[in-house]
């Protein structure tokens, strides 16, 4: 079992803020002591980050659930072969199925997105979102999938083995349909599955899901602009290409940490280092999860991108998953439950609720439809936080599970839930909050986009990726092989300056290690409010502060070169009549 996952990234006052957990005498120790000696530990600790993404790899890389659980359905031995696998969780900390599973209540199939990384973001803890439907007497059944893809593998075939496994789940639990948890990018995996399993599936959770790729603000996120900047589609394809026919999960990370690198790369390791008597566990629980990359096959990588990310074909009902299926979201009639947060540099609530308004034009349209769609949002958490964090799970995706029968029960429409949490009810067997539903109107949420500019993004991408297809690609098929593929995998950034740390790669690591356990037999930290301690991070913190101002400024700057390349893109959420406006009362 894993132990707790936490986010490793912290704020600037965080770095400041006093630690009480190791009251210490060592006043008098010298501060150039006090340093090495944790730079020794934080040292200490990467090395044994890369000895345990070495060994996970070597391991197969199993999915990172602290649950029990059973397999039920590999969908590698489908007809239509996917690289996914449907789990049965049977045992939460002390819950188990037998003893605290109501069968009579929905069953909850959490998906986990596919963006890089390994399966498991759902369940790190008891306190996820796993946990909290178990806690709440659910059946929690947990999508997986496998570090490769199966020759071939196209969003289609993902789409009808998950299909399949909602059909199981459905089966087993014929008196309550299943309540589909779609997270970040495998949020419009269950929209798909909603639009497609129509009378299989209850209400589904769509947690930091852009369904709206290019809605709201530029400056909210504006590295959405690079798909275009870079030319559309034909990157992807080619780094698939150089992996013979595999799109290395480890890109996807790297994007992820690039879009804040004062938090991803600075702050991060900043917080280590500050805090290396306290910090090591929790770094290495999530580090475990953050560098595990999977991959994607060419198809996949390519149908996301030129239907999502560029394309923007689903929210516009566009999106051809085979020659016999177009999905079109207007055709989902079960309950919506939108949860964004505006800290989420990823998937801004723009991006997750933009594509009602494109959906619906208005609210009689929404009404006329008989669709009951609920958004909830938070004003700071950050994308992973979303799904890792102990008091989101403890609150508000507790509170979701709690409210299905009344989401249900609403009269078609658009609702804000609120949660009204005046004692501090994100203790976890705290009862004292409570939920209600505030009708909105579709133009509050006046998340707007230019169709002009992202009709010439599409074109582009079209040509750039015709002109590739025929006339670059075959080459570098051709020039690649298996063995270099892996090469380029290993000396992908991402995986050599964790990798260098290990023991078995950097022999001089070993020293290190023998040092780290000499200094924690004799180590006596400086008092947190010492001069020299206030003055480091105090340091830290404004270090952060300009790597943060140079990020805003990049940013800017794509926004910039975007407008001159492709001509004008939103600088602000505009209702229908043109005025700013923002999405009201959030919780």
């Amino acid at each position: 079992m894993n132990k707790s996952l936490r986010l490793a990234t912290v704020t600037p006052e965080q770095l400041t803020a006093p630690e009480t957990k190791r009251p210490s005498a060592g006043a008098n120790v010298p501060y150039a002591q006090d340093a090495f000696e944790r730079w020794v530990l934080f040292l200490d600790t990467l090395r044994e980050r890369a000895d345990n993404m070495i060994a996970h790899e070597r391991q197969g890389m199993p999915p990172l659930l602290d649950f029990d659980y059973e397999l039920l359905l590999d969908a590698r031995t489908f007809e239509r072969p996917a690289n996914y696998a449907l789990l049965r969780i049977t045992r939460a900390g002390e819950d188990c199925w037998d003893d605290c599973v109501d069968e009579a209540k929905p069953p909850v199939i959490v998906i986990d997105p596919r963006a890089g990384h390994g399966p498991g973001i759902g369940g790190f803890k008891h306190d996820s979102e796993v946990g909290m439907a178990m806690h709440e007497g659910h059946p929690v059944y947990f999508v997986i999938f496998f570090p490769e893809p199966m020759p071939g593998q196209t969003l289609a075939d993902v789409h009808y083995a998950l299909r399949d496994f909602v059909t199981e789940v459905a089966r087993r639990h014929p008196n309550a349909a299943p309540v589909l948890y779609g997270n970040c990018q495998a949020g419009w995996a269950a929209a798909l599955l909603a639009a497609d399993c129509d009378g299989l599936t209850g209400p589904i959770v769509l947690n930091g899901s852009p369904l709206s790729y290019w809605s709201g603000d530029a400056a909210t996120s504006p590295m959405r602009m690079l798909g275009a900047l870079s030319g559309g589609s034909w990157a992807a394809h080619m780094i698939a290409d150089l992996g013979d026919g595999r799109f290395d999960g480890a890109w996807l990370a790297q994007n992820f940490e690039t879009l804040q690198p004062e938090k991803a790369i600075w702050e991060k390791y900043a917080n280590l280092f500050s805090h290396a008597d306290t910090e090591r566990e929790r770094f290495l629980d999530f580090e475990r999860w953050w560098n595990g990359y999977y991959t994607l096959s060419r198809e996949e990588i390519l149908g996301i991108t030129q239907n999502l990310f560029i394309g923007n074909r689903l929210e516009q009902g566009e999106m051809q998953l085979d020659a016999h299926c177009t999905i079109d979201l207007k055709r989902i009639r079960n309950p919506i439950i939108v949860f964004a947060s505006e800290g989420d540099n990823i998937t801004p609530p723009q991006q997750a609720l933009g594509g009602i308004a494109k959906l619906y034009p208005d609210t009689d349209a929404l009404k006329a439809a008989g669709q009951r769609i609920v958004y909830m949002t938070h004003e700071t958490v950050g994308h992973l936080g979303i799904f890792v964090s102990g008091s989101v799970a403890r609150l508000q995706h507790r509170a979701i599970l709690e409210s299905l029968e009344a989401v249900e029960a609403l009269a078609p429409g658009l609702y804000e839930m609120v949660i009204d949490n005046p004692s501090g009810g994100a203790k976890r067997k705290t009862d004292d909050y409570d939920v209600r539903f505030e009708p909105r109107d579709v133009d509050d949420l006046g998340f707007g986009s230019d169709h002009g500019a992202l009709a010439q993004v599409a074109q582009m991408s079209r040509i750039n990726e015709a002109a590739y297809s025929t006339f670059v690609s075959p080459w570098i098929k051709a020039a690649t092989s298996p063995a270099s593929a892996e090469m380029l995998r290993a000396l992908h950034p991402m995986r050599w300056t964790r990798t260098m740390f290990s023991e078995r790669v950097n022999p001089w690591m070993a020293l290190v290690k023998s040092t780290a356990d000499s200094v924690r037999e004799t180590r006596d930290p400086l008092p947190k409010d010492h001069p020299a301690i206030l003055a480091e991070r105090a340091l830290f913190a404004r270090t952060g502060e300009n790597l943060g101002a140079l990020r805003k400024a990049r940013d800017a700057w794509l926004t910039h070169v975007f407008g001159a390349m492709y001509g004008s893109f939103p600088i602000a959420t505009t209702t229908q009549a043109g005025q700013p406006t923002a999405i009201p009362n959030k919780e």
